[in-house]
């Protein structure tokens, strides 16, 4: 069923589908190549006035002397002692090569992927990093939890169960099954273990609703259906301090349209009543080693079979004043003069809404083609309400805003890397008060970068 769109996004569909001109009056100027505080090297393309500084990048050591894990990805900013906040951050890094950190106390120890915790000023200046999760596998995002956690999702369903996946690492070297949410702490190590009432698929982010209780989470399942979902835990999380296993999964579907697809174009102001379907077995066993394009989709056949939505690649998403903005990689209609995506879905990516407490799924942006929004990924609100979008397109990657009057503007361009065509920015999220916008450069050597400047120039 559909209905017109209301509240602050209500331009914004509409925007997409006319081109989404840029927002001269929303923008903070033209970008220009500005110089890494750190080391002098041009990093970014910035508007005058901001600043930078990147810090503990691959191949560094932490505070405790272990060695920083490649593949920065998805991340989170809390307050910490004094002006300083502290970073909660993922490392996608794939296959069976090994624990970082103290190897006993990870969930499998020839998993390299996991988090890292960090105290940062807020100009980007290291006070204290430690490993906070490891042994766990493709860590793409996550998401903050109001009680001072972070939840970090395992992009697999890697396993020694499971055939190998497009990397062709050994699965049979693994010790543990991959695919699940863990929960990491502010202020301890995490104890890694899966919630595994939360499904076994290939996570990618978390929105925590306050109201509820429920954890939202995305699937970005590259080369099939993707599926929007949510957790409910036995225990508002509030209220137990943390995070319990043992709840119920459930898939997003449209009212009175079984297996609606969302994946393809729609039209400006598409809005959708909807329902939830339970997932009877989140957590599937497997005999025979089936392949890995299989198990991937095990847990959103489940779904699509009681009728849930059909989306392309979900990633990044936030919840902000009783909405969850999620967004759709590759989802929407191919502009001819672009070049053909590789993976489910064939557009350059929409940006969707949906009300919790309405129920109301709506589409707030549509990417009309590539030189305007290119295959947004990670996600996170300004405390204005304006929308800040990590690229990963094939070509100049931007950090843009997607503003509640529905304009879109660039704020920060990456400096091309030699010999890395696929870095990328992932992981944005403000500091306390908003001073800095921390990001993650997701590259061959990954990095983290503190932005600040005369942010009350423009609309972040």
């Amino acid at each position: 069923m559909t209905a017109g769109i209301a509240g602050p996004f209500a331009g914004v569909a509409c925007a997409g589908k006319q081109g989404g001109a840029k927002a001269a009056q929303a923008s903070y100027g033209p970008l220009r190549p500005v110089r890494d505080l750190r080391d002098g090297e041009v990093r970014l393309h910035l508007p005058a006035g901001f600043k930078y500084r990147s810090f503990s990048a691959a191949g560094e050591k932490f505070s405790d002397g272990s060695v920083v894990p490649g593949r920065h990805d998805g991340m989170a900013a809390f307050s910490g002692p004094g002006d300083s906040a502290i970073l909660i951050r993922n490392h996608e890094v794939n296959g069976p090569v090994g624990a970082f950190g103290d190897e006993g106390r990870a969930y499998d120890p020839m998993a390299g992927g996991g988090t890292s915790t960090l105290r940062v000023t807020r100009y980007g200046e290291v006070i204290k990093s430690v490993p906070s999760l490891n042994g766990t596998m493709m860590n793409c995002s996550g998401g903050p939890m109001a009680w001072r956690a972070w939840v970090s999702c395992e992009e697999t369903v890697n396993g020694p169960d499971v055939a190998d996946d497009f990397s062709r690492g050994d699965n049979s070297k693994l010790t543990k099954k991959h695919g699940y949410i863990f929960e990491v702490p502010v202020s301890r190590t995490a104890t890694a273990r899966p919630i595994r009432a939360a499904g076994r698929f290939p996570h990618e982010s978390a929105a925590f609703d306050p109201s509820s209780g429920a954890i939202y989470l995305t699937e970005d399942n590259f080369g099939f259906p993707s599926g929007f979902y949510r957790y409910l835990p036995p225990k508002h999380p509030v209220l137990a301090g943390r995070l319990l296993d043992g709840g119920r999964l459930q898939m997003l579907a449209v009212k009175d349209d079984e297996r609606k697809d969302l994946s393809a174009g729609q039209q400006p102001g598409a809005a959708y009543a909807t329902e939830w379907v339970d997932i009877d077995d989140p957590d599937p066993d497997f005999r025979g080693k089936p392949s890995n394009d299989e198990v991937v989709q095990a847990v959103g056949k489940q779904g699509r079979a009681k009728g849930a939505a059909i989306f392309s690649r979900l990633e990044g998403a936030v919840f902000h004043q009783g909405t969850v903005y999620f967004v759709s990689t590759q989802g929407g209609d191919t502009d001819p003069a672009d070049p053909p995506t590789s993976g489910f879905g064939k557009g350059r990516g929409q940006v969707w809404a949906y009300e919790t407490w309405s129920g109301k799924l709506k589409l707030v942006y549509e990417s009309p083609r590539s030189s305007v929004l290119d295959l947004p990924d990670n996600v996170t609100a300004s405390r204005r309400g304006t929308l800040v979008l990590c690229e990963d397109g094939d070509d100049a990657n931007h950090l843009r805003g997607l503003t509640r009057s529905g304009e879109i503007f660039d704020f920060c361009r990456l400096q091309p890397i030699p010999g890395d065509p696929g870095a990328e920015f992932a992981g944005s999220t403000f500091g306390p008060g908003g001073h800095t916008l921390y990001v993650n450069i997701q590259a061959k050597q990954g990095r983290s970068i503190a932005i600040w400047g005369p942010w009350e120039r423009g609309l972040f």
